[in-house]
């Protein structure tokens, strides 16, 4: 597709009511979201809102979503092509997780269900969905068997839910979250059918094409302010054994972009696998920030990019490789490369962030937890990068120490900025945090995460952050490893630092 998208639809009317009806329908994801959020059990998602929710058309294409999950929200339209070809009928909810048909891992659960206007979608990242470690973030899987209960998509009827909770642990706990799930979109149908009545319903389908042809419009814009060219880089990730490494060739031409994915190394016996919507999504969210982050959030704004990515490779595995960790740290390294290669286009790129999601998680029969943990973003022309937030791919809160302890048989004794950590520049990178958990009760450890081995890198001449650790009553980690707990023991995240921007001493330092 090319050229400037078609101009708003005569049905919609004036571009006041166009505003109107999209914000709308940007209302119904925001409500969707909040209804998930304050009803559901796991800190997980009620705490650290690890969940996304959106709205789409007919066609099956995003109308509008929350302002959530980067990762959840590019890759939600494979989920509702594939419940489409289900023929899915008003009153049904279907759920999906797995990778290959729609999914990012088996721990985010989608669900989708029809409206008199389309689909809504909601995505969570449940505690537990079964596999081989608690929690469901094994660092040593091989196969997707291994990481949890995979779930074609299904009809949600009490016979799936009754087959779903019997292979989860803490199954109370995940009827709830899905509770919540269905609850945002029981909502999500009363408020579209409240919409249709008010504004009709041909107005509302205009006014759904014309927001997703204006993001497209502005989104292309963006793009054609970009220097045409070829802008290549790579970056290595972390595995268990061995060295994976991602390269990118990104071209601009005019008003499009292609991502090429070509050298990239092939999948592997390991969980840093993705699946091609994972990778679309990292690269989706990379071409908007690039060229207007502020646009209404819609799949229009995903039309001008292509991404090529070879079948078996890291960022398009083949069922029944193992992806748990691609869906978190292959992603954070997609968007490291990304920007790294528009940073040649462009110098408004900043600085690498810390590169991964620190993915840390805890767990027994009785109990499972995971959490993930921010650190230092890269610094940019004109400002430091800020400390101890959520980067890239990632966009939750965390978990605070009063809910935490209170759900928990552990017991926080430091949480705090791990200073110094933030590359030196003219503009100094943000400093990762410290946080250190000790267990009350026997269970187990997996920890997934980057940036222990190769650091956040500068740019423009600004220096590294620094690496992140993860140690064990003192004893260092590797990046990914699985571990046994004995009550008493003290675990310890070092979470990295960003990037430094600019020379160091080249002039005056913002802030």
């Amino acid at each position: 597709m090319s050229g400037a998208a078609p101009g708003p639809s005569p049905a919609v009317g004036i571009p006041v009511e166009l505003q109107v009806i999209g914000s709308q329908l940007r209302a119904i994801a925001d409500e969707m979201n909040a209804v998930l959020v304050h009803s559901a059990y796991s800190s997980n998602i009620k705490e650290r809102r690890d969940c996304s929710t959106a709205l789409f058309d007919p066609a099956g294409r995003m109308v509008a979503q929350a302002e959530s999950i980067p990762v959840h929200l590019g890759a939600m339209p494979e989920a509702v092509e594939a419940v489409m070809r289900l023929d899915p009928q008003l009153g049904e909810v279907y759920v999906i997780n797995d990778p290959y048909t729609g999914g990012t891992h088996l721990p985010d659960i989608t669900l989708v269900s029809r409206t008199e206007l389309g689909f809504a979608v909601s995505r969570a990242h449940h505690a537990d969905v079964g596999g081989m470690e608690p929690a469901s973030l094994p660092s040593q899987s091989r196969e997707l068997y291994q990481e949890g209960l995979i779930l074609p998509p299904v009809r949600l009827d009490p016979g799936v839910l009754t087959v779903m909770l019997a292979n989860m642990r803490n199954p109370d706990e995940r009827r709830g979250d899905l509770r919540a799930q269905r609850a945002s979109h029981h909502l999500a149908e009363t408020r579209v059918h409240e919409l249709v009545q008010k504004r009709g319903r041909e107005r509302v389908l205009a006014a759904m094409d014309e927001l997703y042809a204006y993001s497209e419009r502005r989104v292309r814009a963006g793009i054609a302010a970009l220097p045409d060219g070829r802008y290549e880089a790579s970056d290595l990730l972390e595995p268990v054994e061995g060295t994976l490494e991602i390269r990118i060739a990104v071209t601009i031409r005019g008003d499009e972009v292609e991502i090429d994915f070509a050298g990239t190394s092939p999948q592997y016996d390991g969980n840093l696998n993705c699946p091609l919507a994972v990778c679309r999504s990292a690269c989706f969210f990379v071409v908007r920030c690039m060229t207007d982050p502020d646009v209404p959030a819609s799949g229009g704004a995903f039309a001008p990019v292509t991404v090529k990515a070879p079948l078996g490779s890291l960022v398009n595995a083949v069922s029944p490789a193992a992806v748990v960790a691609g869906n978190t740290e292959t992603s954070s390294r997609i968007t490291d490369a990304l920007f790294a290669a528009f940073g040649k286009a462009v110098s408004t790129v900043p600085a690498m962030g810390q590169g991964t999601m620190n993915n840390t998680t805890f767990g027994n029969r009785r109990f499972t937890y995971y959490e993930t943990l921010g650190g230092g973003q890269g610094a940019g022309p004109g400002y430091d990068g800020p400390s101890a937030v959520h980067v890239a791919m990632s966009n939750t809160l965390n978990t605070p120490v009063e809910a935490f302890e209170l759900a928990y048989p552990m017991r926080i004794e430091r949480y705090s900025l791990r200073p110094g950590t933030g590359g030196a520049g003219r503009w100094r990178g943000g400093d990762g945090i410290v946080r250190e958990i000790r267990v009350l009760e026997d269970c187990r450890l997996s920890v997934l995460s980057e940036r222990r081995l190769h650091a956040p890198q500068g740019a423009q001449g600004g220096e590294p952050g620094a690496m992140g650790r993860t140690l064990v009553n003192g004893e260092p980690l590797p990046p990914k490893a699985t571990v046994a707990l004995k009550a008493g023991d003290l675990v310890r995240v070092e979470t990295p630092g960003g990037g430094g921007y600019g020379l160091p001493g080249s002039g005056p330092a913002a802030g």
